[in-house]
């Protein structure tokens, strides 16, 4: 259950990420793993659901996915979605500003 919607946040310049690789950031408190592929940019939530752990931004990037570094789960960089569309990461909206990255994030209620 989403319990709050922030605005857009800048978070870091195009080119402080590294093409093919993910970068951890805190938005508003929120733990995102962020990625650039082919110039574009992804924001998806750094948490993996399989254990709760913060560990995304470590994945590895095969194709349009991100690959969890401990499970092997994939998830859709455009959506977070697993494989079939079943729901994974939360995926944020991302925009670009000139060389500047914003971010626009919300916050869940975890039911853990």
């Amino acid at each position: 259950m989403i319990i709050e919607e922030k605005e857009f946040q800048k978070v870091c310049k195009v080119n402080d990420i590294k093409e093919g690789t993910g970068k951890r950031l805190m938005v508003e408190d929120v733990d995102v793993a962020i990625f650039k592929v082919n110039g574009n940019v992804f924001a998806l939530s750094n948490v993996c659901p399989h254990q709760k752990s913060a560990i995304i931004y470590n994945g590895f990037v095969e194709e349009d996915k991100v690959v969890c570094p401990a499970h092997g789960w994939e998830f859709n960089l455009h959506d977070g979605c697993q494989h079939g569309g079943r729901k994974g990461l939360d995926s944020y909206e991302v925009k670009i500003e000139g060389d500047d990255v914003y971010v626009k994030v919300f916050k869940r209620e975890l039911d853990w």
